[in-house]
């Protein structure tokens, strides 16, 4: 495999997805797969790949391996090389370092760009009807054979420039003799089968520094013959033209020139489509000087000057005669080939398939296809084909994690919500269970003292000659013994672990009947809404009453100039709640979390034990069923006034 994954470096950003134009990565769990059977061999995810984790295969040692033997290696270099050795005062001591890591021959592909220029020029002569898509960039033609194979015999039928001059070497030095291509392609790697090796300038860069070899410590030398002449600007975007002599005019010209995985794909749809009927000259990067196998800082439009003024440069003391005998002595050399289709194409699932992937992740109408690319596909149907052929996952979609991830904290907020709800409540159950137990001790000992006091001084009230001040005095005992006995009376009703005697009720009239037993002040309206479907439910009716009643009357007591109260009722499969609201003063909200504590009120001191609303809590309790408070008493916040909402189950459990 050319290219693969570090599986260690891969982050989830779905760059290389987006990148790559073959679509040849796989997400699987997060991570990325290069899929070798598709893979056009760009390197376009290495360029792109931040984290480093997509890199193509180094074939150094294999190169090393060949230097060390006893054969002579001739090495063929790429004229996009002044794009990466800037370094290098002049091409001379780029070869002389070439040389000094052992290779016998230093030839420039150059000069095979001009014999596939001729050649390409002479198949354009004999051909003036017929069309052709430029064939020098192997990742072009592994992606037209690959992903548009009808298209496969409208490319060249000539080898690229790197064949040609590896055919020309052989002639020279013998057919037997290893060649090894340098450049900034990653494809050529693989593009023939005859070649030994190919490196790219970083392959060769990292040879250098193995080696210690630079530019001060080697003797400059110039590239071996044939030398190459205009094809020196084959590296940049149009250099075929250039190289070949064709017109390059808008208006004349017969040719159309693309490069980049978007330009090219779409020049090849407008071809495909009958849009066009000119020529194409097509690269997979912007020109070879921007090619995966270079190093990555590089500048595209100072690359292109380095390369031009090396081409301007060759051209000034070039030997035309010379070139010109070497193209005649080459130009019988066999660079034709036949560019066969491989389609490596999938089927489009069913418009089912694809509905059922995009309602997975949220889309039902077309208005949800936000086709943002976030997932690396341009849009959703791409996205969702993908995902139906095991390439992609519903996760790469970055609107529907956005949702799904805002789902999760709401359902988080509530899950927490309920669980501080429960804590509170356990909190408030165990300091219940705690009072209950202190406060029904105090009772059984205050019972029985109290009732001697009570007693005694009613028997005092009843003997005659008692003076008017002394019965005066009686009767304030008997009334504050008698408050005692009530409070007394009070702690015993909360601390009481009774058992709840279920019974059957209709709600509506069971509230009805409590209202009744109540005095209300003429100032106070009740009113009752009724929405239920069925309000029967299990109930201990004594101990119910006594929380209906303690509720109403806190109600009434808080509109001391009187107001509404407003009881609605509601139910569900298996609860039956009701809402008892007021229009009174209200509760201050630093007091709502201490409402239903013992002896914790609101009311002026000698008005209320503070035991009514948490004999309330611990009534409910036991009937399994929930109460909760809302309050306001701010007025600039809206209406004020409390309501308590209690949740009972419709039976038993």
């Amino acid at each position: 495999m050319l290219v693969y994954t570090i599986k260690e470096l891969c982050r989830t950003c779905y760059t290389c997805v987006r990148e790559c134009p073959a679509k040849a990565i796989r997400i699987v769990g997060g991570q990325a797969e290069v899929i070798e059977d598709r893979c056009i061999a760009c390197g376009n995810c290495t360029k792109v790949c931040s984290q480093g984790a997509k890199v193509f295969l180094k074939t150094n040692d294999k190169v090393e391996r060949l230097l060390d033997s006893d054969r002579e290696v001739a090495a063929i270099v790429a004229p996009s090389f002044p794009a990466e050795f800037q370094e290098a005062p002049t091409h001379k001591h780029l070869v002389g370092m070439v040389r000094a890591l052992g290779f016998n021959y230093v030839s420039e592909v150059s000069f095979g760009a001009d014999l596939i220029a001729a050649k390409y020029r002479e198949l354009l002569a004999k051909t003036p009807g017929g069309t052709y898509i430029s064939s020098d960039c192997p990742s072009i033609v592994n992606f037209i054979r690959f992903y548009h194979p009808h298209l496969a015999p409208n490319l060249v039928p000539l080898v690229s420039p790197m064949v040609a001059m590896m055919k020309v070497v052989r002639s020279m030095y013998g057919e037997d003799t290893p060649v090894v291509f340098i450049g900034p392609c990653v494809a050529k790697k693989s593009e023939s089968n005859t070649l030994d090796a190919a490196i790219t300038f970083l392959e060769l860069r990292e040879m250098f520094e193995g080696r210690g070899i630079t530019a001060d410590n080697i003797e400059p030398s110039e590239f071996d013959p044939p030398l190459g002449g205009k094809g020196a600007i084959f590296p940049v975007t149009r250099g075929l033209l250039q190289t070949a002599g064709i017109s390059d005019d808008a208006i004349t010209g017969n040719i159309i020139a693309a490069e980049g995985r978007i330009d090219f794909q779409e020049a090849i749809k407008e071809y495909e489509a009958g849009m066009i009927s000119q020529h194409l000259e097509l690269l997979c990067c912007e020109g070879c000087i921007m090619g995966p196998g270079l190093s990555r800082k590089g500048k595209p439009y100072n690359r292109r000057v380095l390369v031009s003024k090396y081409a301007q440069s060759k051209m000034e003391d070039f030997d035309l005669r010379q070139w010109e005998k070497d193209i005649e002595r080459f130009s019988g050399l066999d660079f034709y080939i036949k560019h066969l289709p491989d389609d490596h194409r999938r089927l489009m699932p069913s418009k089912d398939d694809l509905k059922e992937v995009l309602e997975s992740m949220g889309k039902f109408t077309d208005k949800d296809h936000l086709d943002c690319g976030a997932c690396g596909y341009e849009t959703c149907m791409e996205h969702a084909g993908a995902i139906k052929h095991g390439l992609a996952e519903v996760e790469m979609c970055l609107p529907y994690i956005i949702e799904k991830l805002h789902k999760s904290v709401e359902d988080l907020a509530l899950s927490n919500k309920k669980l501080t709800t429960m804590q509170q409540a356990l909190k408030q159950s165990e300091k219940l269970a705690h009072m209950g137990q202190l406060s029904a001790g105090i009772a059984h000992e205050l019972n029985n003292p109290l009732g001697v006091v009570i007693m005694y001084s009613n028997l005092l009230l009843e003997e005659e000659g008692t003076s008017d001040q002394l019965k005066e005095d009686l009767k304030l005992i008997v009334e504050q013994a008698g408050r005692c006995k009530k409070i007394v009376a009070g702690l015993l009703n909360f601390a009481r672990k009774s058992q709840v005697n279920h019974q059957s009720i209709n709600m509506r009239e069971f509230i009805e009947q409590g209202l009744d037993s109540l005095i209300l002040p003429e100032n106070v309206n009740v009113v009752i809404n009724d929405h239920t479907t069925n309000p029967n439910l299990m109930v201990d009716t004594e101990q119910m009453t006594q929380v209906v009643t303690n509720i109403i009357k806190n109600a009434y007591e808080a509109m001391p100039d009187g107001g509404d109260i407003t009881i609605t009722i509601e139910d569900s499969f298996g609860d039956v709640s009701f809402v008892i609201a007021d229009t009174g003063s209200g509760i201050r909200q630093e007091d709502l979390s201490k409402v239903f504590e013992p002896f914790f009120t609101t009311k002026p001191i000698g008005l209320g034990t503070g035991l009514g609303l948490a004999t309330t809590y611990g009534i409910v309790k036991m009937h399994k069923g929930q109460i909760t408070v809302e309050s306001n008493c701010d007025p600039e916040k809206g209406p004020t006034g409390t309501s308590f909402k209690i949740i009972l189950p419709r039976r038993r459990e």
